[in-house]
């Protein structure tokens, strides 16, 4: 991280200037206005509330020697939260070259938008207040190809979630056990109540991001549909281990696997803008496909077949 400064007095408390930092892995940017003058105790706030409240602590900062940052206040944050410090060597900006490149990228980006040598309305793209520019130049600079990378800092960070978030392998009709997070109605307390609970038969899959289930029970009456973060696969007891455990008494219904799209019944009916027609929405048999709007009533036919 380092500073842009000597920039123009912006925003309604008079800011002068900009804390750059980058991550060096996606080389995602956060631009963090402020003033030239801040005590370290100012910049160490700004962190906090802008910056380590959303990423956490990072392993290993790299900033410059300014005094801000080479305080005892400042040094000794870095050792309780157990980041490492890295200072600059003395007249060799190069060892912080990322930081100095977003530096000189930042002040194009807002040369080229608060240009001060003309005269320009601001619905022609210009404003003095360059303060009020750094969320969109921050997301420009997040939706741009990097050299280094050859993708954009967002991808990366998408990447980085992807490798990490794993969706658990499941299909039609297997045994899945619900988190109780979000139900209010399980009896007992609440602090003793179970994290999972079930099982329940999975019986249609939306994309890859939810589910469907049949609730039974108190659960009923719930939304039967849920993410797949908060459902897992029911793992059977061993037999051997233990013995005594009861099986579950839930059996697995059969859940008809065929593609073929047969209709169960008409949901609701709707004329056409303009036109003499009605369009239809049915629900299938198999519930692995989605309601559906039909215009051709020919497809009802198979309602009674």
């Amino acid at each position: 991280m380092d500073w842009v400064t000597a920039l123009p007095q912006s925003g309604y408390k008079s800011y002068n200037a900009c804390l750059a930092i980058v991550d060096r892995y996606s080389k995602t940017p956060i631009f963090l206005p402020c003033h030239k003058d801040d005590i370290p105790m100012d910049t160490a706030l700004l962190l906090w509330s802008r910056v380590i409240s959303q990423t956490g602590f990072s392993k290993n900062i790299i900033s410059d020697r300014d005094p801000k940052f080479t305080s005892a206040l400042w040094t000794n944050l870095h050792r309780i939260f157990g980041t490492k410090l890295s200072l600059l060597t003395a007249y060799h900006p190069q060892t912080d070259g990322i930081a100095e490149s977003i530096i000189q990228t930042l002040e194009d980006m807002i040369r080229r938008f608060c240009d001060y040598g003309l005269e320009f309305e601001f619905s022609d793209g210009f404003t003095h207040d360059w303060c009020t520019l750094i969320p969109a130049l921050e997301l420009a600079y997040k939706t741009s190809v990097h050299s280094s990378t050859g993708q954009t800092p967002a991808m990366l960070e998408k990447h980085k979630w992807d490798k990490g978030h794993k969706v658990p392998d499941i299909k039609i009709g297997d045994l899945v056990l619900v988190s109780t997070l979000n139900f209010d109605n399980i009896k007992g307390p609440k602090k003793l109540k179970d994290s999972f609970v079930g099982t329940f038969v999975l019986v249609s899959l939306h994309g890859t991001n939810s589910v469907k289930v049949k609730l039974s029970g108190e659960l009923e009456n719930k939304n039967p549909t849920f993410p797949v973060s908060l459902i897992k696969p029911y793992q059977p007891a061993d037999k051997e281990l233990f013995p005594l455990r009861n099986p579950t008494p839930l059996t697995v219904p059969p859940v008809e696997q065929s593609e073929d799209k047969k209709i169960r019944k008409v949901i609701k009916q709707r004329r056409l803008r303009g036109k003499n027609q009605r369009e239809y929405l049915v629900r299938y048999r198999n519930p692995v496909h989605e309601d559906e709007w039909l215009q051709n009533q020919k497809y009802l036919t198979q309602i009674n077949t």
